[in-house]
């Protein structure tokens, strides 16, 4: 997974997210929204600016004076605790 960082401010991050797609973008998405320090997040895979479709473009707003870096990676954590424990029910229930 490539990563490239668009835009960043002390509460702001803009990232782009190459070769994903909504499948995982509104999984991402989720799991940054259940976060207190979050008061924004939304994904945007064929901006205006780009005259055709792009590789996601991920936008965080914190709040509380939460890194945007941060919180991403308590994001990806708790994406791959989930993925993990699915997994596991999968299994089990085979």
């Amino acid at each position: 997974m490539e990563l490239r960082v668009i835009d960043k401010t002390d509460d702001e991050l803009r990232l782009e997210i190459a070769g994903e797609d909504h499948t995982f973008m509104n999984v991402l998405k989720g799991v940054l929204l259940e976060l207190e320090t979050v008061s924004a997040a939304t994904y945007d895979v064929n901006p205006e600016q780009s005259g055709g479709q792009t590789d996601p473009v991920l936008s965080i707003k914190t709040e509380g004076g939460a890194d945007p870096l941060d919180v991403l990676a308590d994001a990806a954590d708790r994406v791959e605790t989930q993925t993990d424990a699915f997994r596991d029910a999968f299994a089990a229930a085979a």
